[in-house]
């Protein structure tokens, strides 16, 4: 038990030692919520549902997920340990789940991707961001969004 304890400990020692200015998270207050995006993490996830009710009763069930209606036919979610969203009206298939990372650069971090071998798929804005997405070199469908100001 104490060894276990111990390789623990070293791992955790280990995991702060290579944090670097990268991973220094960026905090944005949105209406009441304190909303914080860490450069280059895992930042949001999608999924596709057919039926929205369905979906937000099952996992409001079983993980007590909640809910913030945005649109007819979408959702997002928060309690899952990554914020996250529901696209209605979509037939779950094999890619349907879209993960999304935020970057403070989002220029930048297109560029390293095509540099690392992915290609960019698509490139779109939306109220208060912009966003493109990715094919890693495996088939791999992700996309990189950034926070962009209202002007104003």
């Amino acid at each position: 038990m104490k060894l276990s304890v111990m390789f623990f400990a070293a791992g955790f020692v280990i995991a702060l030692a290579g944090c670097n200015a990268q991973d220094v998270a960026t905090t944005h207050s949105l209406e009441e919520a304190v909303v914080t995006h860490t450069n280059n993490h895992i930042d949001y996830v999608e999924f596709a549902a057919e039926d929205l009710g369905v979906a937000k009763a099952f996992y409001a069930a079983a993980f007590g997920w909640e809910f913030q209606d945005w649109a007819p036919t979408y959702v997002s979610f928060s309690g899952a340990g990554v914020e996250g969203g529901i696209r209605g009206d979509e037939t779950p298939v094999n890619g349907s789940t879209l993960v999304i990372l935020y970057a403070d650069d989002l220029e930048a971090s297109e560029k390293r991707v095509v540099e690392a071998g992915g290609e960019v798929t698509d490139r779109h804005e939306f109220p208060g961001g912009k966003r493109f997405h990715f094919r890693d070199p495996s088939g791999n469908v992700l996309g990189v969004w950034t926070l962009v100001e209202a002007e104003g």
